[in-house]
């Protein structure tokens, strides 16, 4: 005789490539429902607070504050398995994902949040001299170069080099660029200011050149202008209308509002302009029928699935949704956070045979912070600046990191910091070498 008992359904296997801020929050989503089982893959083992990178970078953090282990933190999560590996291909076909060195993981549901690079504009030569900010190895980078250019200008004997050393040029007016001019104006107004003898460090220039009429082009016009007026306290020259025409060892070539160029010499120049797909955004492209927009990033159905594959979702910084016509989603955490846990939770809808709405992303504002006590906030029912921005920002962002122990190592080291306006991981990690091209030069590794 038959049995009458229906067999186990097998849990369906979500794949989530990026364990960004997206890829988390769906994971943690489904984690507890035993329909699914989670692979999340990550070519890093750790999540990574991209909003504080540019802390890193000028010395105010250490890389351990703003990352977390991702084992860690899915460490109780029985139905997720995390993978360390670089997603760089897939065979929709087969339903597949492909890691660098060519092991296949297969999936019922793809969840793709791999957010995006750098884009130099066609201009790749100059990501030796211009680096930009998106990983940990970016933050040490800017950071040894930042410290080892007022070093270099304390032992050199030559006025013009010194001044070239102690130009710093910041290519790009939007959030990150903004925040990292603002930082290093703190450094060099406030924090160094005593530490060495031969050099003043407030006599540092900083150049921030934004080709839109107003830095943070997406705020409103007296943010800006107020983000610009504390820019210009910390010693920040804001060029805007202004756009960055060649880059060198020597410095860059501006094309300024007028029309014609001129010439900064800058020993150290960072890039905080133009994004574009990830590597695996761009396999995405070539294996799947989608559309990239003008940066990449791949454009998306009302519920942030693909149009001819409604088992591929594509969220976050690498995702394209415009609602209702409107401009498209900024590439921002509270975007990527959102979208990870409708996606989970439109998943859990259609295991139980009801559908959701579509994707609508909650705006609940957005802030820059430009140095102490200075901070723009645009929030949804008001306008704030000064220094109560700055401490809703301190919040928002406390809030934000994933694991609370990051949040007390965090909030000590702030404390000390506004207590001393000392900045405790100022570590240059290697030896400057000489560089031919111009005498003095440190040597800049490769990102």
């Amino acid at each position: 005789m038959a049995s009458t008992e229906s067999s186990p359904v097998s849990p369906q296997h979500i794949v989530i490539v990026g364990a960004g801020f997206g890829g988390l929050y769906a994971a943690k989503a489904l984690s507890q429902d035993p329909a699914f089982r989670v692979t999340v893959i990550d070519k890093r083992n750790y999540h990574l607070f991209q909003p504080l990178l540019y802390q890193v970078a000028t010395g105010k953090l250490a890389p351990s504050d703003i990352a977390t282990p991702i084992r860690h933190v899915l460490r109780r999560r029985p139905n997720v398995r995390v993978v360390q590996g670089a997603a760089v291909d897939l065979d929709p076909v087969a339903r597949k994902v492909i890691l660098n060195g060519g092991a296949e993981i297969g999936y019922d549901i793809l969840l793709a949040a791999t957010g995006v690079k750098h884009s130099y504009f066609g201009n790749d030569a100059w990501r030796e001299d211009a680096p930009g900010l998106k990983t940990v190895e970016h933050a040490l980078e800017m950071r040894q170069r930042i410290f080892s250019a007022f070093e270099a200008a304390e032992l050199s004997q030559d006025p013009a080099e010194q001044a070239r050393l102690m130009t710093f040029v910041v290519v790009g007016g939007g959030p990150t660029g903004v925040e990292l001019a603002g930082a290093i104006g703190e450094l060099a107004q406030h924090t160094l200011k005593d530490e060495f003898h031969h050099i003043d460090t407030r006599r540092t220039r900083i150049v921030l050149a934004e080709g839109a009429p107003q830095v943070l082009s997406s705020y409103p016009a007296d943010l800006a202008a107020a983000a610009e007026r504390s820019l210009k306290k910390l010693g920040v020259e804001v060029l805007t209308r202004t756009l960055v025409t060649h880059i060198d060892a020597d410095g860059v070539r501006l094309k300024v509002p007028d029309g014609t160029e001129q010439v900064v010499e800058a020993s150290t120049v960072l890039w905080a302009a133009g994004v574009r797909a990830s590597r695996f955004g761009q396999a995405l492209a070539n294996r799947v029928q989608c559309t990239l927009d003008r940066a990449g990033k791949v454009e998306v159905n009302a519920d942030l699935s693909l149009p001819a594959h409604p088992e591929i979702f594509v969220i976050g910084d690498l995702a394209h949704y415009a609602p209702d016509g409107a401009a498209a989603l900024p590439g921002v955490a509270p975007v990527a956070m959102q979208q990870g846990a409708y996606v989970a939770r439109l998943l859990k809808a259609r295991q139980r045979g009801r559908s959701l709405a579509s994707f609508r992303y909650r705006n609940q504002g957005s802030m820059a912070v430009i140095g102490r006590h200075a901070a723009v906030g645009d929030l949804r029912f008001m306008h704030v600046t000064g220094i109560t921005a700055w401490y809703l920002w301190v919040l928002v962002h406390m809030m934000g990191l994933i694991e609370f122990g990051n949040r007390v190592v965090v909030m000590t080291r702030w404390a000390w910091n506004y207590l001393t306006r000392n900045s405790g991981s100022r570590l240059i990690t290697s030896v400057p070498e000489a560089r031919t091209g111009h005498a003095g030069r440190a040597h800049r590794s490769r990102d």
